[in-house]
């Protein structure tokens, strides 16, 4: 049985409540590495030898590319706690988008609304103009 409308307002009221206390959030991960500096005499050629570090950086998705920025220590946590803010921001609109969802699926259409005014075009989901496209013939 489907969820009441009301309780469904309800929840989505506290998501929204939630998501006005999230705070500062970025999006990305935090990962630590290790590297070799390449001298065959230092420390780190050791085939035992982790490597030099820990050096923290941040990655994250920008404008389709993958963009990454070597940490200092003093902003790791602060950048740790805005990763994890984000994730916790995805979260909840993630379940606002599902709770509206069900709102309106639940929202009765209003009284007197024509059947033929819909703004969903018949014969399905995608719409078109009806007319074939007329494309370029290639050069010969």
């Amino acid at each position: 049985m489907p969820e009441p409308l009301d309780e469904l307002e309800r929840r989505r009221d506290r998501l929204y409540e939630q998501l006005a206390g999230t705070g500062d959030f970025r999006p990305g991960s935090v990962s630590e590495t290790y590297r070799r500096c390449g001298k065959p005499n230092c420390a780190c050629a050791a085939p035992d030898h982790p490597g030099h570090g820990p050096r923290y950086l941040w990655t994250r998705s920008e404008g389709g590319r993958t963009r990454t920025r070597q940490l200092t220590a003093a902003e790791l946590g602060k950048v740790r706690r805005e990763t994890d803010a984000y994730k916790q921001f995805a979260a909840v609109t993630e379940q606002i988008v599902q709770v509206n969802e069900a709102i309106c699926e639940g929202r009765p259409a209003p009284p007197g609304a024509a059947a033929g005014s819909s703004p969903v075009p018949r014969g399905g989901e995608k719409g078109g103009s009806g007319t074939r496209s007329r494309r370029r013939r290639p050069l010969s």
